[in-house]
């Protein structure tokens, strides 16, 4: 029968008036008789007793009101069997009807009517009650079918048969081993699972307080870490900051009972969920610290992860590297690889654990027995350590400070050699790994020189670049990276050991990647741009090989934005393009073939173009100064008419405003004004023309540059146009009319570093040889002041330089006039 203050939801065997205690008037449980022989609940006729006593009053029989000399009970063992065969018969005809009311809703799922779900309902409450009131009903709840049948409610497409299932099986498993097994038989606990992702509260938390109950039983809680989804589901509930308190603490509690399953703490450390596998790692059995630094190797670990690894378990792993057996060490050695790779925790394997002596002694250099796939792992770990730690490696010793011998480091010459004899004489994995430390290395410039004698004295020079043809790419792209770092050390040790390497080299610059840059691509075009460009014999080995025809449309793809990519090798590549056509323009006295492909390619319009390339301050210094080098022809290569007459045109004097130009009548049509002939940006690079006419503006755009070295190649190229050679009183009239004189007047006063002075100086006495103009400047103290200070702090070009231009401004007497009569 369904217990007290519930609805009778079923017929039943009727009590017998003597089952019935006469205070409560409910079938009684533990029946007792007193002095009178009446029957009573015990519970119900002590509590009369202790009312007696509270009132004053002796104790009194609540039937016959007579007063008993004793409160004494007897316990009626014959009635307590005669009622408990009662409830039995009830209960399992109730347990009966409660099956038939679930297997019923359970029939129609989704289709349950009303008073089907009703029935259902109250047959779960009904269990719930008898199982609260007697532990053994839950064993005769198992035995019946009633706990599948209520487990399969789970399944309902009513919310409320699903939430009473889920709370009546959290009773029926509370304390009973066999109850969890039952259920955790067939699909219930992945039925249970699925509710952790259901979108209604309660369901989740009721779900995942089950999970709990059910997680305590060894079996089960083994199966549901088998569910596929189960502790990454928990995991996500655990660290929720929108799920409630219980549910938050249940997932917790849940998957600390199923961490003592080592495939579930796998499973854990897989969901970022770490600690179980490093409490296992710190204080496991030896072979559980295998199994864990084994299986740690094999994780993809976030940042913060490896960190966290690293400074609590980087001092066991390297204790493990040098101590252990060959699985032992391979399994750290797996684990290492893993979490040196973010800079937090390279730096604390670095320097928290001590990793470099015993990963580069014990392992990459060992001479014993060691399997060569342990010295492939060493040589990545070193790869990444030297790649993100930042670490000052000239520091870091190799060898114990006691051993009496000079203190070792990664940068001593003899453990250079020893990294390129095993880049020479190992396979591909370890050669293209150490190939990447020393290009690592030598992208430092506190550690570059080291390596650089290293490298002389080894005279690995022609190996490393017989690697650039390499079948493995891999090894070509950082044997490229390491050469091109090495290029501005070695460069003409590199450019005469190349020789029949440029083919390669143009070949893996020129590959087809569609619209994507390649690493291979940039680093091969960074080391070509990188050699001397005063080498005018590579220079013509490149021109026949026909390099500059093939960069010329790359780079103005680059400049169009044709090849994009959106990759990091972009810029790197473009800057490297710049530096190789730049190369060209250092040698065009040398060939007029150079001349005519500078024409036919549209060099000087490129150039200035990429002067306008904003935060890639590499292609504006390099652009300009390539500029500077086509400008210098163009007095050479204009062709000159006979001579106009005389102008009659005026500069202006007022300094603030562009200086007027000489009349256009005066020339004949198409004559250039600074180079007296026929003159065109392409054809004779002339940047005064109006084909070119933003070369000048966009020069003089980047004398604000805050690079001093940009605004010295600007500055360098503009003043091509008041130099020997060219009317220099009209090249301060195209300047002038790009609003570019103050620009110059400027740099000269901030003075930023000796070599702008020295051009900013040139440029001025260049400008200042226009009388109206010096006539302006003079009442600008600051100016004066300028060239004061170089008059008497410049070296001695610089000096007179700045005395002629004091001149200019008669800040120096001219005294030629003096001596030219004393002398007739």
């Amino acid at each position: 029968m369904a217990g007290e203050g519930m609805e009778v939801w079923s017929e039943e065997e009727g009590a017998f008036e003597a089952f019935v205690c006469p205070l409560t008037k409910q079938v009684m449980r533990d029946p007792v008789t007193i002095e009178t022989g009446q029957t009573f609940e015990r519970e119900a006729i002590l509590k009369w007793f202790r009312e007696c006593r509270d009132n004053g009053r002796r104790p009194t029989c609540p039937l016959t009101q007579r007063e008993l000399r004793t409160t004494d009970v007897t316990p009626s063992v014959a009635l307590r069997s005669v009622i408990g065969e009662w409830r039995a018969r009830n209960e399992e005809k109730d347990l009966d009807r409660a099956s038939a009311s679930l297997l019923n809703a359970a029939a129609h799922h989704a289709a349950a009517g009303e008073e089907e779900e009703e029935a259902a309902l109250r047959a779960m409450v009904y269990v719930s009650q008898l199982c609260q009131r007697s532990e053994a009903s839950k064993d005769i709840v198992r035995r019946r079918g009633v706990l599948r049948a209520v487990a399969d409610m789970l399944k309902s497409g009513s919310r409320r048969l699903r939430l009473k299932s889920l709370q009546v099986l959290r009773v029926l498993v509370d304390d009973n081993d066999d109850n969890k097994e039952e259920l955790g038989k067939g699909d219930t606990i992945r039925t249970i699972i699925k509710f952790l992702s259901n979108e209604h509260v309660q369901e989740r938390e009721l779900a995942v307080t089950l999970l709990h109950e059910l997680s305590g039983h060894e079996a089960t809680c083994e199966r549901i870490g088998a569910v596929y989804g189960a502790i990454l589901l928990l995991v996500g509930m655990g660290s929720s900051k929108s799920e409630s308190a219980v549910a938050v603490d249940k997932a917790e509690s849940t998957l600390r009972n199923l961490d003592r399953f080592d495939a579930n703490v796998k499973q854990m450390a897989d969901n970022g969920r770490l600690q179980p596998l490093l409490t296992r790692l710190l204080h496991g059995e030896p072979e559980t610290r295998v199994a864990m630094a084994d299986y740690l190797g094999e994780l993809a670990l976030a940042n913060d992860d490896k960190a966290a690894v690293a400074e609590q378990a980087g001092p066991l792993l390297v204790g493990m590297l040098t101590a252990g057996a060959t699985p032992a060490r391979e399994a750290t050695l797996k684990a290492l690889r893993e979490i040196s790779s973010s800079e937090a925790s390279a730096k604390l394997l670095l320097n928290h654990a001590g990793v470099l002596r015993p990963l580069v002694n014990g392992v990459l250099f060992s001479t014993g027995h060691l399997p060569m796939r342990l010295k492939e792992i060493a040589a990545t770990i070193l790869a990444n350590l030297v790649a993100v730690s930042g670490a000052d490696f000239r520091s870091i010793p190799l060898n114990d400070d006691d051993d009496g011998r000079r203190q070792r480091t990664l940068l001593s010459e003899d453990v250079v050699h020893s990294l390129l004899h095993l880049i020479s004489n190992t396979g591909p994995t370890i050669g293209c790994k150490l190939l990447s430390v020393l290009a690592g290395l030598t992208s430092s410039p506190t550690t570059v020189a080291e390596i650089v004698a290293a490298v002389k004295s080894s005279g690995a020079t022609i190996s490393l670049i017989q690697f650039i043809e390499a079948a493995h790419r891999e090894i070509r792209v950082e044997s490229l990276k390491l050469l091109r770092n090495l290029a501005p050390y070695m460069g003409v040790e590199l450019a005469d050991a190349l020789g029949g390497s440029l083919g390669s080299l143009l070949r893996a610059i020129s590959s087809d990647g569609g619209s994507v840059v390649t690493e291979e691509q940039s680093a091969a075009v960074g080391l070509l741009g990188d050699l001397p460009e005063g080498d005018t014999s590579l220079t013509r080995q490149l021109f026949d090989l026909g390099a500059f025809r093939a960069l010329a449309p790359k780079l103005a793809e680059l400049r169009r934005g044709t090849i994009r990519g959106g990759n990091r090798y972009v810029t790197p590549l473009t800057e490297g393009v710049v530096k190789v056509m730049y190369r060209l323009t250092c040698a065009l006295d040398e060939d007029p073939d150079y001349i005519e492909f500078a024409r036919e390619a549209a060099l000087a319009p490129l150039f200035v173009e990429l002067l306008h390339t904003n935060g890639l301050d590499t292609v504006q210094l390099y652009s300009a100064m390539a500029l500077e080098k086509l400008s210098q022809q163009s007095s050479r290569l204009t062709v000159v008419p006979p001579p106009p007459s005389p102008p009659t045109g005026h500069v202006c004097a007022c300094f603030g405003r562009k200086p007027a130009a000489a009349s256009s009548s005066a020339r004949p049509v198409g004559i250039c004004r600074v180079h007296g002939g026929f003159c065109s940006l392409r054809d004779t690079f002339c940047l005064a023309q109006e084909d070119g006419c933003k070369a000048v503006e966009r020069l003089v755009a980047c004398l604000d540059h805050l690079d001093g070295k940009v605004v010295e190649a600007a500055l360098a190229a503009l003043s091509t146009l008041v130099s020997d050679g060219v009317d220099a009183r009209e090249g301060v009239v195209v300047i002038g009319e790009a609003d570019g004189l103050r620009p110059v007047v400027d740099i000269l006063v901030e003075s930023r570093t000796e070599a702008l002075q020295r051009r900013a100086v040139w440029a001025v006495e260049r400008i200042l040889r226009v009388e109206e103009i010096a006539g302006e400047v003079a009442a600008d103290q600051t100016v004066a002041s300028a060239l004061v200070e170089a008059y008497r702090n410049g070296d001695p070009r610089t000096r007179q330089t700045a005395e002629r231009a004091l001149r200019h401004l008669d800040r120096i007497p001219n005294f030629s006039a003096a001596f030219q009569s004393k002398r007739s």
